[in-house]
C-alpha cells in the first residue's frame, strides 16, 4: 500500500511529469535538481486570543519555489488539511503556470491549518495579520506576491496588505492581489480563473471540431472556480448535464439552467445541497458520465489509476491543481481522451493577478473588456504554443506544458547562476 500512498502524494505526480520532461529537454543534473527543490521552505507557528478568550496557536507555511523568472506568486489556503508536501506541489506549479503563460512570476504558496467555517470574522483577522507578520520580511511586491486560494478570498488579501502597509509605514497595494476593488483590487479578478477555464474549455471543443451548443459538460466543484466555469460555458450554448459540490451531486441529461443554480446557491447558504430540478447522484458517479467536457475544479487526486479506466468525457479540462495523478496519465492517453493540464487550464487566475499588480504598481486602473481581451490573447496564444510543441515532440498537452515551462526556468535560472559565479573584481 506504501506506493499507492506516494503515487497519490501531489508532489510525487508533479515530480514525476517534471522527470519526463527534463528527460527530454536532456536537462542538466544540477538545473534539475535545483528546480525539483524550493528555494525556500518557511513554517510559521503563531497564537491568537478567540473570542471566548482562550488563546489558539497555529501552523501556517510559505514555500517560495522559483524566482528566476521574477517575484514569487501564489495562493493562501486555509484549511485543515494543509500539509508542507500539498504547499510544495502547489508552489512548483505556481512556477510553471507563470512559465507557461509568459507571465513574469516565480511560484509560490501558502496555508494556514485551520477550519475557517469555525472562526469568526474577527478570529480570521487576527489568524491573517498574525501569519502577515509572521512572514513580513518575506512578503513584498517585488519579492513574493500572496493571493487568495482555498478558505480565503478579498477579505483576507485586505487585512493582508493592511497589515504589511502598517509594518512599513505606508499603503502597499502591490503586495497581494485578489484584494476588494476598494484596497486596491482589480475588475475580473473574481471570475478570472473560471473565465479561462471556459476560454482553455471552448479552444479544446473547437480543437475536436465540437460546437459548444452541441456539447454537454459535466462539473466537479461548485466553488469559485466551478461557479464562474458552469456560468461562462453555459452562456456560449454549452448543455451542462451535471454539476457537484461537497454536500450533493446533481444530474440533468437536458441540462441544468445555472443561472438559476447560481441563485439557489447563494440563497442556500452558498451551497447546492437540496436543488430541485435535478436528480442527485453519488458524487464518484459524476466523474463517470458520458459527456463531451469534464472539468474537476474541486481537489487533487479525484482522477487516479482506480477510476481513470472509466472515464467517458471526450476531454478534461482541469479547474483544480492537480485533480489527474500521474498514474492515470498513460490511462486516458491510451483511451484517447484528450486531457488539458492545469498549470494552462486554470491560469487565468494568476493572468489576472498578474494585471492587478501591474495596475497597483503602475498606479492605474483597467476596464473589464480590456482585462477579458487581454486574458484571452494570453490563454490562447498558451493554448497554441502547448499544442505545437505537443506536436512537435509527440507528448501529451501535459508533458508538452512542462516542457515549455522547464525550458524557460531552466534557461533564465542557469543565466543567473552564470552571473553569479562570474569573477568579482579584484581590489587593489
Amino acid at each position: 500500500m506504501s506506493s499507492e500512498v506516494i503515487k497519490h502524494n501531489p508532489f510525487q505526480s508533479m515530480i514525476d511529469r517534471f522527470n519526463i520532461a527534463a528527460a527530454i529537454l536532456n536537462l542538466d543534473d544540477s538545473i534539475k535538481q535545483k528546480l525539483q527543490r524550493p528555494e525556500k521552505q518557511i513554517t510559521v507557528n503563531f497564537s491568537i486570543t478567540l473570542d471566548n478568550g482562550n488563546v489558539q496557536n497555529f501552523e501556517g507555511y510559505r514555500v517560495i519555489h522559483n524566482t528566476a523568472l521574477g517575484p514569487s506568486k501564489g495562493g493562501i489556503r486555509y484549511d485543515t488539511a494543509v500539509n508542507l508536501d500539498e504547499v510544495k506541489a502547489l508552489a512548483a506549479w505556481m512556477t510553471w503556470k507563470s512559465a507557461v503563460t509568459g507571465i513574469p512570476f516565480g511560484g509560490a504558496k501558502g496555508g494556514i491549518i485551520c477550519d475557517p467555517r469555525k472562526h469568526s470574522k474577527t478570529e480570521l483577522e487576527k489568524i491573517t495579520r498574525a501569519y502577515t507578520k509572521a512572514l513580513a520580511d518575506i512578503f513584498g511586491p517585488e519579492k513574493d506576491v500572496p493571493a487568495p486560494d482555498m478558505g480565503t478570498g478579498p477579505d483576507e488579501m485586505g487585512w493582508l496588505m493592511d497589515e504589511f502597509s502598517l509594518l512599513h509605514g505606508r499603503p502597499i497595494h502591490a503586495v497581494v492581489t485578489g484584494k476588494h476593488l476598494h484596497s486596491g483590487g482589480s475588475l475580473g479578478r473574481v471570475e478570472a480563473t473560471g473565465r479561462g477555464v471556459s476560454i482553455i474549455s471552448l479552444l479544446a471543443l473547437q480543437k475536436l471540431k465540437i460546437r459548444p451548443a452541441r456539447a454537454t459538460a459535466v462539473i466537479q466543484g461548485f466553488g469559485n472556480v466551478g461557479l464562474h466555469s458552469a456560468l461562462f460555458l453555459y452562456e456560449k450554448g454549452v448543455k451542462i448535464i451535471a454539476v457537484s459540490d461537497v454536500s450533493e451531486a446533481f444530474y440533468n441529461p437536458n441540462g441544468i439552467n445555472i443561472p438559476e443554480l447560481i441563485l439557489y446557491y447563494n440563497l442556500n447558504n452558498k451551497t447546492i445541497k437540496g436543488y430541485p430540478n435535478s436528480v442527485a447522484i453519488k458524487h464518484e458517479d459524476l466523474l463517470l458520465l458520458e459527456t463531451d467536457l469534464l472539468i474537476p475544479a474541486a481537489k487533487e487526486d479525484v482522477i487516479t489509476q482506480k477510476n481513470a479506466g472509466d472515464i467517458k468525457a471526450r476531454i478534461i479540462v482541469e479547474g483544480a491543481n492537480g485533480p489527474v495523478s500521474s498514474d492515470a496519465d498513460q490511462i486516458l492517453h491510451d483511451k484517447n481522451i484528450l486531457v488539458v493540464p492545469d498549470i494552462l487550464a486554470n491560469a487565468g487566475g494568476v493572468t489576472v493577478s498578474y494585471f492587478e499588480w501591474l495596475q497597483n504598481s503602475l498606479l492605474e486602473s483597467w476596464r473589464i473588456h480590456q482585462i477579458n481581451k487581454r486574458l484571452e490573447d494570453i490563454l490562447e496564444k498558451g493554448f497554441d504554443t502547448v499544442f505545437r510543441v505537443a506536436v512537435k515532440h509527440n507528448v501529451t498537452p501535459r508533458i508538452a506544458a512542462y516542457i515549455i515551462a522547464l525550458k524557460k526556468v531552466a534557461e533564465t535560472q542557469s543565466v543567473k547562476e552564470i552571473a553569479l559565479e562570474s569573477p568579482q573584481y579584484k581590489q587593489n
